[in-house]
């Protein structure tokens, strides 16, 4: 029995998607050249590739540079007290979908991950629509 389940399982891993996963690899090498990720430890790789999952929203708080705003302007104030209680998934759909593009930040560590509020300075705040620039990560934030 031990011997079957052990037949088995090498088949179920290995034998029966040995083709696949070697013509997946094959397309992977071609773009991705493994001389270049033999540098990293898989962890590194990971984050590289995959970019953080995890946030920290204060740390990203901190890091916001401010235009035409001071970080205790009021505009300022009640958006991140909106921003914190929103629940997690709101949060990185406003960093992914919103802000950057992407619901991840980028593999380098959060320490370094900024974006930016900017006041659009329009004549009429309450006509204007919340935008942001994606390539620059610039949130337009009417007062």
């Amino acid at each position: 029995r031990k011997e079957f389940v052990d037949l088995y399982v090498n088949y179920v891993f290995n034998d029966s998607i040995r083709k696949p996963f070697e013509d997946f690899m094959q397309g992977f090498l071609k773009g991705c050249p493994a001389t270049k990720w033999k540098m990293f430890l898989p962890v590194e790789l990971q984050t590289v590739l995959q970019g953080c999952t995890k946030f920290d929203w204060h740390l990203l708080e901190k890091n916001v540079n401010y235009i035409q705003y001071e970080k205790l302007d009021l505009t300022i104030r009640n958006f991140w007290t909106v921003f914190h209680k929103l629940p997690e998934k709101k949060k990185e759909k406003f960093l992914g979908t919103f802000l950057s593009g992407s619901d991840r930040i980028p593999g380098y560590e959060q320490e370094n991950f900024t974006f930016h509020i900017a006041d659009p300075q329009v004549a009429n705040p309450d006509e204007v629509c919340l935008k942001a620039n994606t390539c620059s990560r610039i949130l337009f934030l009417p007062r």
